[in-house]
C-alpha cells in the first residue's frame, strides 16, 4: 500500500512564472472576444453533455481524487457531467475579462476542510494538476508536485476556480516526505479568453478551450508590496460593507489608482503602510498585525473600525 508522500519544501518555495515556456509560444492575429466567447462556449456545453468523469476515492494513496473523462458510450449507464445528478457538484463562477462577464464551470469533487484557508487570486498554491484539450490530448500534468504557484502569474482561470477550495490536512511521514488528505479537488473547463487564446503553447492551439483537474494541497499567503499585510487582506468592502474575498484594482482606499496590494501607502497620507503598523516603544521594532491595528483612537476590539493605516486622518 503506497501512502501519498509527496515532498514539501516549507523553507525554501521556488516561484515559477508561467505554465509555459514563452520561447514555445506563438501568437495569432487576434480574434473577436465576444465571438471566440461564443464558440468556445458551444464546445464546452458540448463537450459537458458528451462525456462523463470517474473519480477515485482513495485516501492515503497517491490517486486520491484522481479523474478520467471519458466520452459517453452507453447514456443508459453514464451520466453526462452537465446532468450530474449533484448539482452542488457542477458550478459556475463569473469571470470578467475582455469586457465580458465569461462563465466558468467547473466540478467540486471535493471543498477541503471548511475550516481551512482559501487562497486568495494573488496568493501561491501548492497542487498537482492535469491540462488537457477538449479532445482527450494531455499537454501537462503535475502528480508530484515540488513547487508553489503565484496564481497571479498563470492564466486567469486558476485564479478564478482554485480560490473556490479550500486546503486539506498534511502529516510528516518520519522520511522526509509529506502525506496529504482530505485537500480541495476539483475540474474548470476553461474558455479560451481565460486561458492562452490567441498564444499557441506546447501541446495547445491557439484559441483553444482547455481543462484542468487539479488537488489544492497547501497555501502560501503572500505580501506584493511588503508593507506587513498579507494581499488577502487588502480586499477592499463593497458599498454594504462586505469583503468578497477577491483582489481586483478597485480595491483601492486612496484612489490613486494603485491598488492597496501593490501600494506601500493605502492612504495617502504619505505615512507609509508599515510605519504606520508599528507599535509604539517597542525595541526592538514591532508591528501590528491586521488583526489587531488600532483605528486613529487606539481602539483596537471594534469590528468596525478603520485602521489607523486606511484613515488619512489619524497621522
Amino acid at each position: 500500500m503506497k501512502l501519498l508522500k509527496y515532498i514539501l519544501p516549507i523553507v525554501t518555495l521556488f516561484l515559477v512564472v508561467a505554465c509555459q515556456d514563452d520561447d514555445d509560444a506563438t501568437v495569432e492575429p487576434p480574434r473577436d472576444f465576444t465571438e471566440q466567447y461564443k464558440a468556445d462556449t458551444l464546445a464546452i456545453n458540448t463537450y459537458l453533455r458528451e462525456h462523463y468523469i470517474t473519480v477515485t476515492n482513495a485516501a492515503g494513496y497517491t490517486t486520491d481524487m484522481d479523474v478520467v473523462i471519458s466520452k459517453i458510450t452507453n447514456p443508459e449507464t453514464q451520466t453526462s457531467i452537465w446532468d450530474m445528478p449533484n448539482r452542488q457538484t457542477r458550478m459556475v463562477k463569473v469571470a470578467s475579462q475582455n469586457d465580458l462577464e465569461y462563465e466558468v464551470h467547473y466540478l467540486n469533487l471535493r471543498q477541503g476542510i471548511p475550516t481551512n484557508p482559501k487562497p486568495c487570486n494573488f496568493d501561491s498554491v501548492f497542487v498537482s494538476y492535469r491540462g488537457t484539450l477538449l479532445n482527450g490530448s494531455q499537454f501537462d500534468y503535475v502528480q508530484v508536485p515540488s513547487v508553489m504557484f503565484r496564481l497571479e502569474t498563470l492564466i486567469r482561470g486558476w485564479g478564478e476556480i482554485i480560490p473556490q477550495f479550500n486546503t486539506g490536512s498534511y502529516t510528516d511521514a518520519g522520511d522526509g516526505t509529506t502525506i496529504f488528505e482530505d485537500f480541495g479537488a476539483g475540474v474548470m473547463f476553461l474558455p479560451s479568453g481565460l486561458g492562452y487564446y490567441n498564444v499557441s503553447q506546447v501541446g495547445i492551439p491557439a484559441y483553444s478551450p482547455i481543462v484542468f483537474s487539479f488537488k489544492l494541497y497547501e497555501i502560501e499567503r503572500l505580501d506584493q508590496d511588503n508593507d506587513g499585510i498579507p494581499t488577502y487582506l487588502e480586499d477592499v468592502p463593497n458599498d454594504l460593507g462586505i469583503k468578497d474575498g477577491y483582489i481586483t484594482i478597485d480595491d483601492d482606499t486612496d484612489g490613486d489608482g494603485v491598488p492597496d496590494f501593490r501600494d506601500i501607502d493605502d492612504d495617502g497620507d504619505q505615512i507609509l503602510t508599515k510605519n504606520e503598523l508599528k507599535i509604539p516603544n517597542t525595541d526592538p521594532i514591532q508591528y501590528y498585525t491586521y488583526e489587531n491595528a488600532p483605528d486613529c483612537s487606539g481602539n483596537t476590539t471594534n469590528p468596525n473600525r478603520i485602521r489607523k493605516y486606511l484613515d488619512p486622518n489619524c497621522n
